[in-house]
């Protein structure tokens, strides 16, 4: 198999052993600390670990691997710059808490990312799509999206009034829509850039990345803003306008790993050629359609309000009735746009090959390969096997502080040493997946979900130790880092070359919807039956995925196959 290490090399020897022992150390210095290491010596000791753990990175791992390592890296640096971090500039600017609530919007990029996926596939860039190809030029285009938004909340002061909160509302939001077409044509680039033998690596390195991204925009930002001088105490706009600042400058990484990599050769053309004309009228068809759609949820506001009122009475339960209110309003929205663009569509504004071509073909596609019955139980497999450790992140920051640990134990725990163990069960999971295939690894994958859920129930149920603290934060990280390359490897699978980018973001889209729903609930959960009950109910919430992955390897071929159109 071509992604295989040759441990014969004596290179590739000193190279594991120099990451393994790297990465002990670097552990052991988080756990327990060195005798004798502390203050600017531990730090520098621990750079010197993450340089011994580079270079052995670099040299087993293929050229490919590191480019996704880079670009999972430009692809974690925006999403907690949306909720963390900004909730903490929020509230040291004096921004109360239900408004900050206002900001959620940023996320609606992520659940529903598969919308304007066709377009990031069918649409041409002009002048970059010849320079560069369709994924480079997307890629750029959305890298420095990303780096405007940035930058317009950077010099966006939220504590000035309503008008500059709403002006950084939009800056969010622009972020998030922008940092989800970033993550549509990684996903894609991903797939099409190496054989099927390298996706379960390109998986691993991609969340490595994505990670240190996360640690850099999470706890890099939280340390630069206290360096410049702003607290809750004594705020200071220039603090967070330079930490964002060095934000915006962080993602040139991604920028500059997009215009020095190679575009991936994709082996089907498009079965249509089509002029510049069809192009732009598809964009206007998408256009009508998304202003369609807002305007639903615009002119329904009022009525949306008096029926949440209304039912939250009969039921006795108005989060119920919220949710309940909230999605026919959505799928509201959804249907009048569908028969916008169809209407549009029917009288010749856009092309209706290239339509089907773009929405259609895709799904149709996904059921003609696995057939109704094979297709509907991966689906629901997609659907669910994040469920046990999306509802219990909800909560854990509540948790571990009830629990008695700071804000700081937490910080240094979960956003530092955390992460890190799911960078190195991200790496565990990559090369287990290549090594005994992909769904063996999904089932060990939800069974350490299960197990690490439990442990929970330890943490609980003793007083507060941070011994314990960073055991079940880093066993609970590891098993989620493996889980996490194995899925992705997996949903890589599904796809079919032909329709990578469309697939992808339905895929990614499905994976966390029940997970968000149910997670909502998780407050009221913990509070009728108590933090052990709820981390067992989570533990159970895995059996259902334990029987839908026996079926499904039953059924599917444990390998990756990239189908080419």
């Amino acid at each position: 198999m071509a992604g295989e290490i040759d441990w014969t090399s004596r290179e590739n020897k000193v190279a594991g052993i120099v990451l393994l022992v790297g990465g002990a150390l670097l552990v052991k210095s988080f756990l327990g600390g060195l005798p004798g290491l502390n203050g600017s010596v531990l730090m520098v000791f621990r750079v010197l670990c993450i340089a011994a753990i580079t270079y052995g990175v670099r040299i087993l791992l293929h050229p490919r691997a590191i480019v996704m390592l880079f670009l999972g890296f430009s692809a974690g640096v925006p999403i907690l710059l949306i909720f963390s971090s900004l909730s903490l500039w929020l509230g040291e600017a004096g921004v109360e808490k239900n408004a900050v609530t206002y900001f959620s919007w940023a996320a609606l990029g992520y659940s529903f990312k598969f919308v304007w996926a066709p377009l990031i596939d069918k649409l041409p860039l002009p002048v970059l799509n010849r320079l560069l190809g369709r994924r480079r030029s997307w890629l750029l285009v959305s890298q420095l999206a990303v780096m405007i938004a940035i930058l317009w909340m950077a010099f966006t002061d939220p504590a000035i009034g309503p008008a500059s909160l709403t002006v950084m509302a939009f800056a969010t939001v622009m972020l998030g829509f922008s940092s989800a077409t970033q993550d549509i044509v990684i996903d894609a680039y991903r797939v099409e850039s190496a054989g099927p033998d390298l996706q379960a690596l390109l998986s691993s390195t991609y969340i490595a990345g994505y990670r240190i991204g996360m640690i850099v925009a999470g706890a890099g930002a939280l340390y630069l803003a206290s360096y410049f001088g702003s607290t809750r105490e004594a705020y200071s706009y220039s603090a967070w306008m330079n930490t964002y600042l060095a934000m915006a400058g962080v993602m040139l990484v991604g920028v500059v790993t997009t215009l020095i990599v190679a575009e991936p050769a994709n082996p089907r053309a498009d079965s249509h050629q089509y002029s510049a004309s069809d192009y732009l009228r598809f964009l206007l068809v998408f256009v009508i359609a998304v202003v369609a759609f807002i305007l639903v949820f615009y002119f329904s506001a009022a009525l949306a309000e008096s029926a949440k009122s209304s039912l939250g009475e009969s039921l006795n339960n108005q989060n119920l009735a919220s949710f309940v209110v909230s999605t026919l309003r959505l799928a509201t929205g959804a249907i009048v746009a569908w028969f916008v663009a169809r209407a549009l569509v029917s009288v010749g504004v856009g092309n209706q090959q290239m339509i089907q071509e773009s929405y259609v073909d895709p799904i149709r596609d996904f059921f003609q390969r696995y057939g109704v019955g094979l297709a509907l139980l991966l689906l629901a497999l997609v659907g669910l096997y994040r469920v046990s450790d999306i509802v219990m992140g909800v909560i854990a920051n509540v948790f571990y502080q009830d629990m008695g640990y700071t804000k700081i134990q937490i910080a240094n725990v979960s956003k530092v040493f955390g992460l890190l163990m799911t960078i190195a069960g991200g790496f565990l999971g990559g090369f287990l997946a290549m090594r005994f295939g992909v769904m063996r690894i999904l089932f060990l994958g939800a069974v350490l979900s299960a197990v690490t859920n439990l442990l929970f129930i330890l943490l609980a149920e003793s007083s507060a130790s941070m011994l314990m603290l960073y055991v079940v934060i880093g066993a609970d990280n590891l098993s989620a880092g493996l889980a996490s390359a194995a899925f992705i490897a997996f949903l890589s699978s599904l796809t079919n070359i032909s329709f990578t980018a469309v697939q992808y973001a339905i895929f990614s889209s499905l994976m966390t919807l029940f997970p968000k729903i149910l997670g909502g609930y998780s407050g009221s959960i913990v509070e009728s039956m108590g933090y052990s009950n709820f981390f067992t109910m989570t533990a159970l919430l895995t059996l259902p995925v334990l029987v839908l992955i026996f079926f499904a390897r039953k059924r599917f071929n444990d390998k990756i196959v990239i189908k080419p159109g």
